[in-house]
C-alpha cells in the first residue's frame, strides 16, 4: 500500500500562480497525496481559484486563516491538519516536475531518509524562463547546513514516522531553514537527490533577490533561533558571506 503524502501550501494573494501550482500537483504520477492549501487572509481571488479546484478533487483541502499570520504559521496549521506519513512543502507560486513525488519517495525509502531534498531550477517570475540550476549534494549534516541553506523548501520532504511532526519557528524569514536545522539535530543527515524536480519562481521582492536582507536574517537565525555563541555565529556567517560572494562572482 502506498504512503500518503501531505503537501503543505501556504498562500497569500497568489491569484497569478496558484492555479499552475495546483495543476503541477494534479499531474503527479504518484497519486496518494493530500494538498492542504492554507490561505493567509488573501484579499485577491486566490480563495475563489482554489475553491474551484477542490470541488473537482477531494484530495485538495482549503483552510482559511482569519487574519494574516505569515508563512510559518500557515505552514504549521497545514502540518497540524495533515494526515500523511510524509510532509512535503510547495509554495503557491512554485511547481514540480510530474514525477517529483514518485522519484523522491522511492529515494527516501531506499536511503531510509528522515529528511530529503532534490535539485531544482530558479525561474523568472513571469516568463518561467530558467535562470539557473541548483544542485543537491548527496547528503548534508547540521554543521554543513549552517554554512549555507542548500535545501529548497519546494523540494523538501520529511518522514513523520521517523521524526514525528516537526513545526516551523515563528520568525519573519528563514522559517524553512530553521526547520531543516531542527531536524538535523535529531538525525545525522539529510539526503539529496541530485535531479532538478522543482521550479522556484524568483520574485522581484523575494528575500533571495536581496542579499543585504538575506544576510540580516541569517544572522538572526544563528543568534536568536539556533542560539549559537558569538564566535560560532561569526564563523558560520563568514562562511555564508564567502559562499554568497563566490555565487555572485
Amino acid at each position: 500500500m502506498s504512503e500518503l503524502v501531505s503537501i503543505i501550501v501556504p498562500s497569500y494573494n497568489s491569484e497569478n500562480f496558484i492555479g499552475m501550482t495546483i495543476d503541477a500537483v494534479l499531474s503527479q504520477t504518484y497519486d496518494n497525496w493530500e494538498m492542504i492549501v492554507v490561505d493567509d487572509f488573501s484579499v485577491d481571488s486566490t480563495i475563489d481559484i482554489v475553491s474551484r479546484y477542490l470541488k473537482n478533487d477531494k484530495r485538495i483541502k482549503l483552510i482559511l486563516l482569519d487574519k494574516n499570520c505569515g508563512p510559518a504559521m500557515a505552514r504549521n496549521r497545514g502540518i497540524e491538519e495533515s494526515r500523511g506519513r510524509y510532509i512535503a512543502f510547495l509554495d503557491s507560486d512554485d511547481y514540480w516536475e510530474k514525477d517529483k513525488l514518485q522519484k523522491q519517495l522511492h529515494f527516501m525509502k531506499k536511503n531510509n531518509a528522515g529528511l530529503s531534498f532534490t535539485g531544482y531550477y530558479h525561474v523568472e517570475e513571469t516568463s518561467g524562463k530558467r535562470i539557473k540550476q541548483v544542485k543537491a549534494p548527496k547528503k548534508i549534516n547540521y554543521q554543513e547546513l549552517l554554512k549555507k541553506n542548500i535545501i529548497g523548501c519546494l523540494t523538501a520532504m520529511y518522514d513523520t514516522q521517523l521524526l514525528g511532526k516537526i513545526y516551523m519557528s515563528n520568525i519573519q524569514k528563514r522559517q524553512d531553514y530553521a526547520l531543516w536545522l531542527t531536524i538535523l539535530k535529531k538525525i545525522p543527515y539529510a539526503y539529496g537527490l541530485d535531479e532538478p524536480l522543482g521550479y522556484y519562481r524568483v520574485r522581484k521582492n523575494s528575500l533571495s533577490s536581496n542579499k543585504i536582507l538575506s544576510s540580516k536574517y541569517n544572522w538572526i537565525l544563528y543568534r536568536e533561533v539556533e542560539k549559537l555563541p558569538l564566535y560560532k555565529a561569526i564563523y558560520y556567517f563568514g562562511w555564508y558571506t564567502y559562499r554568497s560572494f563566490l555565487k555572485y562572482k
